[in-house]
């Protein structure tokens, strides 16, 4: 018996919507990452872009536990020296809501091409409202 590869033309894609309300950032982030990856598939494959387009809502109702709303940061660099910002989480989740889950996201996809082109498939939106109802999204809900 061969084993089966999935090739990029032959993967069918699928939108989903999550409802971020009330959900813990870390298990949101590691299950739209599969899902992202088309881990959920069973002709899922590793070198290939399987994963579907995930549509976040409500990313302003996020939760996160313990202390991290006070003592958690989000740091970058702008290559020049003493270039360092640091910005709150809590500043964050007021300014850009959207930006705190596609962070997390990102750092649990893989850090070359193929995981660049998994983030392209995500669209967070901080409210209840999204423009992806053509698509006619599937609603999902997940664990946690």
């Amino acid at each position: 018996m061969k084993t089966y590869h999935a090739k990029p033309g032959e993967v069918e894609r699928e939108w989903l919507v999550v409802d971020a309300s009330d959900i813990v950032l870390g298990r949101l982030a590691s299950q739209v990452a599969q899902i992202l990856k088309g881990k959920h598939k069973p002709q899922y494959t590793p070198h290939v872009d399987t994963g579907d387009f995930v549509v976040v809502v409500n990313a302003s109702k996020i939760r996160l536990t313990g202390n991290k709303l006070a003592d958690k940061s989000k740091y970058r660099h702008s290559g020049f020296p003493s270039g360092l910002k640091e910005i709150p989480i809590a500043t964050m989740l007021e300014k850009n809501p959207g930006r705190v889950v596609q962070l997390a996201v990102k750092g649990m996809l893989p850090k070359n091409t193929l995981g660049r082109a998994m983030l392209k498939k995500l669209k967070v939106y901080g409210g209840p409202d999204h423009p992806h109802e053509a698509q006619k999204p599937r609603e999902i809900t997940l664990e946690g």
